[in-house]
């Protein structure tokens, strides 16, 4: 019986058409750092503040100064909101369906994501995601250490009341997501293919179940 689903935000839940790794690359170029398309996929699914320091670190001067990696996480940002403004972010197909579907069978919802509280916040009141809808938002700023660490599924589970890991069900789109479910010790780790990595790049990672989306989760508990 699963008591709680982990679900990650950006490309999981909500389709934002790639548009924080795009922004992402951009500001860490802007910033005179020379990323390659796997340097990105590296960092999927980590903390943005962690991907900016990791991605400039190799550049010439050594490991950037915080200024630095504030004023290029503050760049990102904009380029985010920009990207945002210019083509809105949407739930993906099905899943406000099946997160209703989870909730109406007993199964709490919480979301996780990479970004810190100000971009959440902004990227969920976009959608309309408010109070109903899910049990609790777990940032990566909430946390001592972003994936794939399993911090943000066990503050998750505090914030919901579930106890036992067995019973919490983690889904994410990249190999970090599976890491940390993996690493937290939940019962089931999904792998869902909506985000930009294919089968045989996710599926690497451990998990217990590779599906096409989140709205196939709800059929994964029989629960449709």
């Amino acid at each position: 019986m699963i008591e709680l689903a982990v679900l990650d935000i950006a490309g999981t839940t909500v389709e934002e058409h790639g548009a924080v790794y795009i922004a992402l690359e951009e500001a860490v170029r802007a910033a005179g750092g020379r990323p390659t398309p796997a340097d990105i996929r590296r960092w999927m699914g980590a903390d943005k503040r962690e991907a900016i320091t990791a991605l400039l670190t190799g550049e010439p001067g050594g490991a950037p100064g915080r200024s630095t990696v504030d004023a290029v996480f503050a760049d990102f940002r904009d380029r985010l909101d920009a990207a945002y403004a210019d083509r809105p972010p949407a739930p993906l197909p099905g899943v406000p369906e099946a997160l209703a579907t989870l909730r109406a069978a007993g199964v709490k919802v919480a979301l996780t994501t990479g970004f810190d509280r100000g971009v959440t916040d902004a990227l969920l009141a976009r959608i309309g995601w408010g109070d109903g809808v899910l049990d609790a938002v777990v940032c990566v700023d909430d946390v001592a250490a972003g994936r794939p660490a399993p911090y943000m599924i066990f503050r998750a589970m505090e914030a919901t009341g579930v106890r036992d890991v067995s019973r919490v069900l983690t889904a994410g789109d990249t190999v970090r997501d599976l890491e940390a479910g993996s690493n937290a010790g939940a019962g089931i780790v999904v792998g869902v293919l909506t985000g930009g990595l294919d089968a045989t790049a996710l599926g690497a990672a451990r998990h217990t179940h590779l599906l096409p989306g989140v709205a196939d989760i709800p059929g994964l508990l029989s629960l449709a």
